[in-house]
């Protein structure tokens, strides 16, 4: 029997599978058993207390929960296991209290197996996998199952199930996931639907009726592609399964996900604002590089994990992975509208919000802010064009917005936050913006580049551009842009500049009161902006 778990929970066999896709991301066991080890001690020793992984890929969670639940139950098992095995192989007779502890031991997996653990799998293949991770062989029923069900499913279902298309001919959606027909019919490799259980219903406890989960826990999908913008687009899904799974009310729920929603994404404001005024939230996890998550897996924004807890109200303890280190606090998640992980840059934010009541959310401008998207330039135009190509020419009746701002001096940013797909270099720095430029009257810009502001004077334009070029405004942006795609709504915590405001780093340091600490984690986390 030792050899047997021993083989099953292996977590050689599901690291390997651990890194498929970035919307469907697999789960390391390291990485589950972190999540785990969140939950209180005393669920381990229930024999009540029920379990259930939603969104089940290869099975870790459950056979996680079932190695717990397991030692739980029977404190001496791989004592017991090791000595029985040990017996065999020297072709030793098992005696009779040998007999009577495998005996036990079948008992307990009856019962942890059969009422205790619940899987649904995302797609048919992923739960053949997740039972064969729980149970030993992909059929429940099967002689070779560890326990024995009367169905091949056992409790981990899986149920083909059709999206519910809605809209315009052509342009149809699903009413429940937001998936677009072309999309998903164009792209189908196999008879999977990618229509997920938990979320395609309005009534999610009608899956399991009459049943109260103790736990959920998960790694839900991330998103599905709904054909918006100029080609294929992204909307997020993850949050519908974190509130699909609050509607059951279980005791204490958990899933690991995308931490871009703590400032953007799109479609998440109502529930950004929701979790963030949750009192429930017991404890947020933040990678700020989901490669230390999820191996060569790059997710924009990091990731997260939390524990919401039913029954406890208060504030939430964050811990936050950065580069320099580890940091913990505990604090309310909704001080600002966004919510911002570290520790020493909430410190530095609040220094900021004392010290100001004008930030700079307010002025930029929104995107394509002439009209003009990524068009290519004109030979013969009559208005200098700034494109991704460089500085070249374009007609002037191709603005068609922002003609107010054509005879001022404009400070231009890339709408690209940083480099390297976002990541940090090799010494841990962060560009955070790759151009900022001042234009002159009478040139514009496509839509790779937003207009923080214009002006009548040169000299004003260059000044702002020198404060944008410091370390400490474009930390500040960092603060509040989740994704690679820098907007106005990015620059909530940049303060407005006063007139005759020093705008170098020193000045701006000693100006807002930041210790040197403060001042280390800054640009220990910024890369100087190049000088031309």
């Amino acid at each position: 029997m030792a050899d047997l778990f021993a083989s099953v929970y292996n977590p050689d066999v599901l690291s390997c599978l651990a890194n498929l896709s970035n919307d469907e991301v697999f789960t390391p066991p390291e990485l589950a058993n972190q999540v785990l080890n969140m939950l209180p001690e005393s669920i381990w020793l229930s024999t009540t207390a029920k379990f259930l992984d939603p969104c089940s890929k290869s099975g870790v969670f459950l056979r996680e929960i079932a190695k717990r639940l397991i030692r739980g139950q029977l404190p001496d098992f791989e004592y017991r296991t090791a000595q029985i095995d040990a017996k065999r192989i020297a072709g030793e007779d098992l005696d009779g209290s040998d007999e009577a502890y495998l005996y036990r031991l079948q008992k307990v997996l009856d019962h942890i197996f059969h009422e205790q653990i619940y899987g649904i799998g995302i797609t048919e293949l992923t739960a053949l996998m997740s039972r064969r991770s729980l149970y030993c062989s992909k059929w429940a029923n099967s002689p070779y199952s560890v326990v024995q069900f009367s169905d091949t499913s056992g409790n981990i279902r899986f149920k083909s199930l059709q999206h519910a298309w809605e809209g315009p001919k052509g342009k149809e959606k699903c009413k429940w996931c937001g998936a677009t027909r072309k999309e998903i019919e164009e792209n189908r490799t196999s008879d999977e639907t990618y229509a997920y259980e938990l979320i395609h219903t309005q009534r999610p406890e009608r899956i399991y009726p009459d049943m109260q989960f103790d736990v959920i826990v998960g790694n839900p999908p991330y998103q599905v592609n709904d054909g918006g913008g100029t080609g294929s687009s992204a909307r997020p899904i993850y949050q519908m399964f974190i509130q699909q799974a609050m509607k059951l009310r279980p005791r204490y729920l958990s899933m690991i996900v995308p931490a871009r929603w703590y400032s953007g994404g799109k479609g998440l404001d109502v529930f950004r604002a929701s979790m963030l005024a949750d009192k429930r939230m017991k404890k947020l996890v933040t990678y700020n590089d989901s490669r230390e998550c999820f191996n060569g897996v790059d997710i924009a924004g990091g990731v997260c994990y939390f524990l919401w807890s039913r029954d406890e109200q208060g504030l939430c303890e964050m811990e936050t992975h950065e580069p320099l280190g580890v940091n913990v606090s505990v604090r309310a998640l909704d001080e600002y509208p966004v919510l911002i992980p570290g520790k020493t840059a909430v410190e530095i934010i609040r220094k900021v919000k004392r010290c100001s009541s004008q930030f700079f959310d307010a002025v930029v401008r929104p995107r394509r802010p002439f009209g003009i998207g990524s068009d290519f330039p004109d030979k013969n135009g009559d208005f200098g064009y700034r494109w991704r190509g460089g500085l070249e020419r374009i007609d002037s009746n191709r603005v068609v917005s922002g003609k107010e701002m054509v005879d001022k001096w404009k400070v231009i940013i890339s709408k690209a936050a940083a480099e390297h797909a976002g990541q940090t270099d090799k010494q841990g720095l962060r560009k955070m913006l790759t151009v900022i430029e001042v234009l002159p009257p009478k040139t514009v810009c496509s839509e790779t580049y937003l207009v923080v502001d214009a002006f009548d004077s040169e000299r004003e334009a260059k000044r702002l551009a020198e404060y944008l070029r410091t370390r400490f405004v474009r930390f500040l942006i960092w603060q509040a842009t989740p994704t690679q795609n820098i907007s106005k709504g990015c620059f909530m915590f940049v303060p407005w500049l006063d007139d005759g405001q020093a705008v170098d780093d020193k000045s701006l340091y000693e100006y807002f009161g930041l210790t040197d600490e403060e001042t280390r984690y800054i640009e220990s986390t910024i890369k100087e902006f190049p000088v031309k």
